[in-house]
């Protein structure tokens, strides 16, 4: 698929080398524009809506974080392109999907666009589609410790799994229970059945996830018609059990 992309860049010479390498080496890229700073790339993000956003993190009036922080609700992918390592983590957390290094290396932003290109293919081919799961069922049977003792729950019959606090509330199709016990300790007891850690607060039965909506991390619709937000770090993960 194409992938429309913006580059934002204060040094000309670095905004030039950038758009002739993508020009030369990268298949399917349409450039909507380039920026100088993070107000020039906001304004372009906002009018043109694209698919990938190249970022330099050291700018005039700001830096590429505080662009990202105007944008909650993203829909685009993020290839970091700096000279300054000490960013890669707090690139991490703003859920980027790449992280270059200057001088770019052509193999690395060859390889960096065909990953959010893969993510970009998968999103569309998903959304607003009724979703056909990997052929993994949820087959089996885990205890929940209880003050009395245990009760012994069908795995199937688990929709998600939501935190709270060192508590978890797991949704059944009529009701819920309430575990002292924390969300980790159920992503790790049901690791060996196709549940997905979608948020930080959320574990989800991806053979009750029916539709998926687009954003930075998107959304997911379960069969009960209940709505869940997908973390942006977790959407590969997600998307990675469906065809």
């Amino acid at each position: 698929m194409e992938l429309k992309a913006i580059i934002v860049e204060d040094e000309a010479n670095s905004r030039e080398i950038l758009r002739n390498y993508l020009a030369k080496y990268c298949d399917g890229i349409k450039l909507l524009g380039e920026a100088a700073n993070i107000e020039q790339g906001l304004s372009l993000i906002q009018n043109h809506e694209p698919d990938l956003v190249f970022l330099d993190v050291e700018m005039p009036f700001g830096n590429a974080f505080d662009l990202l922080e105007k944008i909650p609700d993203r829909s685009f992918e993020t290839i970091f392109v700096t000279a300054y390592n000490q960013y890669a983590m707090d690139a991490l957390n703003h859920h980027a999907a790449y992280y270059l290094m200057k001088p770019i290396n052509i193999d690395e932003l060859v390889k960096a666009v065909e990953y959010v290109r893969a993510i970009k293919e998968k999103e569309n081919a998903l959304e607003g589609q009724v979703l056909k799961a990997r052929p993994i069922k949820a087959e089996g049977k885990i205890t929940l410790p209880q003050q009395d003792g245990f009760q012994v729950l069908e795995v199937g019959d688990i929709y998600f799994c939501k935190a709270d606090d060192n508590y978890t509330e797991i949704y059944l199709e009529k009701k819920k229970i309430v575990v002292s016990k924390t969300l980790k300790y159920f992503e790790d007891a049901l690791q060996p059945y196709p549940f997905a850690r979608i948020h930080k607060s959320y574990l989800v039965n991806v053979s009750e996830v029916v539709k998926y909506k687009k954003g930075k991390g998107g959304s997911v619709i379960l069969s009960n018609g209940k709505e869940l937000s997908v973390s942006a770090s977790k959407k590969a993960e997600l998307l990675s059990y469906f065809q």
